[in-house]
């Protein structure tokens, strides 16, 4: 039998923290992760510090009691503030902004003031000691097919530095990371089930993915909080699959059961779906006002101008690709590529999208395939594939003729090169689909077809062939 997750009092949450594609938040410095080699390094060793409430946190005591020395490695692009030498710049306005847009999607109350807080950090991924974090909405909700699902917060807030590297007593930073602003998104414990937490995951992650975030691996952190009756809270980190949601919840909920867990703590997910301890579960002890930046004020006027300029959702461009002829398949794959305003400008050059889709997308990835070829982006460039579709629309090169083109160009001919073709004849060739019948009989049409198309590379039309086959089968 399955879990019965109202028996047990199941209370979930989920926590999303996504990268923005900006300049970081409290400095001008580029959002950009290097790997060449470090300018300098710098040591330090942190201390702790009180919250506002006058208390030390116990996760920060945690780290205090480690005794760990921290390097950080910088370059030419690492600024004073990055190096906690100079007070922080006034709040990047475009991620501002980008944080606006997705609580305006997540139906959540804008705060027209609020304070950016310091939560104090000392595990050396901040070289102040804390991060910056700013609460810019509340009280929101997201449907799902189980019900809604609160949103109780939506911040911004600087990422960390990232580990480079690690010894007894000492950690390697590296400060390209610090800094990039984060959109941090906080369901409340509204989530009945595994299955409603992936539902809600994949529900954020459109409406990210809809707005200028970074892409890629380690762009995007999601965590899960978790709790049954009888037992505490219990904060997994690094749940970074959604398809992962659903079995680290219930690998966790047997884990609590089993242990009857009486402390809160933080926990990492592991890939197989179990989780491994990390360190206590901190509180709200470690949360105390930046000094050194003034109130937040979000104005109507910037609401007002945020919400005339919200991008589209993935089901609104699902839907706009469907009133143009394209079926779910290749639906499917111009979003999964990130291809949208790719093909909507090749669309104003030939409006044809079935065709169009073929020539960005599908095209390059069959002759990558079949030559074993890696980065065919970098061989078949956008710029390039707009100028053979050019072609095509000036009827210098047929349709069918395309992917031969590209195949040509990849093995190293000009596009003028590989546009030029000999004339066929229809005698010739259907002299050619007679003595193909003679030396391999008993073939079907579909064999037949993709021999005499893969002879001509395109320079006669399947029409032709077909209609010679039909005539002498």
């Amino acid at each position: 039998m399955g879990i019965d997750y109202k028996k047990i009092g199941l209370k979930s949450g989920i926590e999303i923290h996504q990268q923005l594609d900006t300049h970081k938040l409290f400095c001008n410095c580029p959002s950009l992760l290097r790997q060449d080699v470090p300018k300098f390094e710098i040591r330090r060793k942190l201390h702790a510090v009180a919250g506002e409430q006058g208390e030390i946190d116990e996760a920060v005591k945690y780290e205090v009691g480690r005794e760990r020395e921290f390097i950080y490695q910088g370059y030419d692009t690492t600024c004073l503030v990055e190096l906690d030498e100079e007070p922080p710049f006034l709040i990047n306005q475009e991620a501002l902004e980008i944080a606006l847009q997705i609580a305006i999607f997540l139906n959540a109350e804008i705060l027209p003031v609020t304070q950016i807080m310091r939560k104090t950090v000392i595990d050396g991924s901040n070289t102040s000691g804390f991060q910056r974090t700013v609460l810019i909405a509340r009280d929101g909700f997201a449907e799902t097919e189980q019900g809604r699902v609160g949103i109780d917060n939506i911040s911004l807030e600087e990422d960390a530095a990232r580990i480079v590297g690690k010894e007894e007593g000492e950690v390697v930073y590296r400060l390209d990371r610090l800094g990039i602003p984060l959109i941090e998104i906080g369901t409340a414990p509204d989530i009945k089930n595994p299955e409603q937490a992936k539902e809600v995951a994949l529900h954020i992650g459109d409406i990210l993915r809809a707005c200028k975030v970074k892409r890629g691996i380690g762009t995007i952190r999601q965590d899960v909080n978790m709790s049954i009756k009888g037992g505490k809270r219990v904060e997994i980190k690094g749940v970074q699959e959604p398809s992962l949601i659903s079995k680290t919840i219930i690998t966790e909920i047997e884990r609590q059961q089993k242990e009857k867990l009486n402390k809160s703590e933080v926990r990492k997910a592991n890939p197989d779906g179990t989780t491994s301890f990390l360190r206590p579960l901190p509180g709200k002890a470690r949360m105390y006002p930046e000094t050194d930046l003034p109130l937040l004020k979000i104005p109507k006027q910037l609401i007002d101008k945020v919400k005339r300029s919200l991008p589209k959702l993935k089901s609104e461009h699902r839907e706009e690709l469907r009133q143009k002829g394209l079926n779910e398949e290749m639906i499917k794959l111009i979003l999964q590529e990130n291809k949208l305003e790719e093909m909507k400008a090749l669309l104003k050059v030939y409006d044809k999208p079935s065709f169009v889709v073929k020539a960005l997308i599908l095209y390059p990835k069959e002759i990558a395939s079949h030559e074993n070829l890696k980065n065919i982006d970098k061989k078949l460039t956008v710029d390039l594939i707009e100028m053979i579709i050019e072609n095509v629309a000036k009827k210098n090169i047929k349709e069918e003729e395309v992917k031969h083109v590209m195949t040509d160009i990849i093995k190293g001919k000009t596009l003028e090169e590989a546009m030029k073709k000999e004339e066929v004849g229809m005698v010739g060739l259907e002299e050619e689909v007679v003595k193909l019948l003679k030396e391999k009989p008993g073939l079907s049409d579909k064999a037949y077809m993709g021999i005499l198309m893969g002879k001509y590379k395109g320079r006669v039309s399947g029409k032709e062939i077909m209609e010679l086959l039909k005539k002498h089968l």
